[in-house]
């Protein structure tokens, strides 16, 4: 799926894009469960285990940012991040044994997508090697206009922001600590069925989504076996059964990257929108701003 120039400016810029790994077929599939989703969403009138919800939503007009897990949710999702294609980027990126860390369903419905401020994965999840990227599935169209991911080339390779706001943990980096950076910003574009793979360090964030079109961009984290979270490991079985391809380890791979933990915690928790109404200032427009 990849070639050797993609793993070098996979290891240069600290993200790729490969288009088309999904057809027209599984994308319809996949869609047909968020749909239902998105329905079901009528039913609930705040955040729980499955939604993180727009603070515009209403059971009347259900409008959902998040869905939490969907690979806990539904098999198909689960077993997308196992497909042959997708495990074979991997292992050239991270290598061959690869373990779940997470997944979650952005969403960005036309006009009012909520924006994500700019931020590093690694200050959510620390571990003791940055082997750790994000693969986004584009389950749309992503063009500039609707809110597409936004990267900062080469920053996984720099400092670790600092993401906290009063000494507290918010999930976001104050804009003037990166006006540079953000200047250099580029947006991962492409149709729907291609896939964004960047690396756990690199600065990103989106904009609200202003166009008539939703944008729904599908999050699967994914360690190196051998990278082990610095928080710790409660329980070994579930830790493992993650695993998605190749062997467990109990020997953590340590490497000197820089490291800022999360703590103390973020105030609001659930997700990291939540998170980051903690933070004081914001980079990226708000709905009810542009409204």
């Amino acid at each position: 799926m990849i070639s050797e120039r993609d793993v070098d400016a996979y290891r240069r810029d600290g993200y790729i894009v490969v288009p088309d790994v999904l057809d027209a077929n599984e994308l319809g599939q996949l869609q047909a469960v968020i749909d239902d989703w998105i329905a079901r969403a009528a039913t609930v009138e705040a955040h729980d285990d499955i939604y993180d919800l727009e603070p515009s939503h209403t059971r009347a007009q259900p409008r959902v940012r998040r869905i939490k897990t969907p690979h806990k949710i539904d098999r198909r999702f689960s077993a997308l991040v196992r497909y042959p294609n997708v495990l074979a980027i991997l292992t050239k990126l991270i290598g061959p044994d690869l373990r779940l860390h997470g997944s979650k369903l952005n969403m960005k419905a036309p006009r009012y997508g909520s924006p994500v401020e700019w931020h590093q994965d690694w200050a959510f999840y620390p571990h003791t090697n940055d082997d750790i990227l994000a693969i986004g599935v584009m389950l749309d169209d992503m063009e500039l206009s609707n809110g597409p991911l936004l990267v900062v080339p080469g920053s996984h390779r720099g400092s670790i922001h600092d993401h906290h706001a009063d000494g507290v943990f918010c999930g976001a980096i104050s804009p003037d600590l990166i006006r540079d950076e953000a200047s250099r910003a580029v947006p991962l574009t492409g149709r729907a069925g291609s896939m964004s793979f960047h690396h756990v360090r690199l600065l990103h964030g989106s904009a609200l989504n202003t166009s008539n079109r939703r944008r729904q961009l599908l999050l699967y984290e994914v360690a190196a076996a051998d990278a082990w979270p610095l928080v710790g490991v409660s329980d070994l079985a579930e830790f493992d059964s993650r695993m998605i391809a190749g062997q467990p380890t109990i020997t953590p791979r340590v490497t000197p990257v820089p490291v800022r933990m999360p703590l103390p915690p973020a105030a609001n928790q659930g997700s990291i929108y939540e998170n980051q109404t903690g933070s004081r200032r914001r980079f990226f427009a708000t709905a009810d701003a542009v409204n």
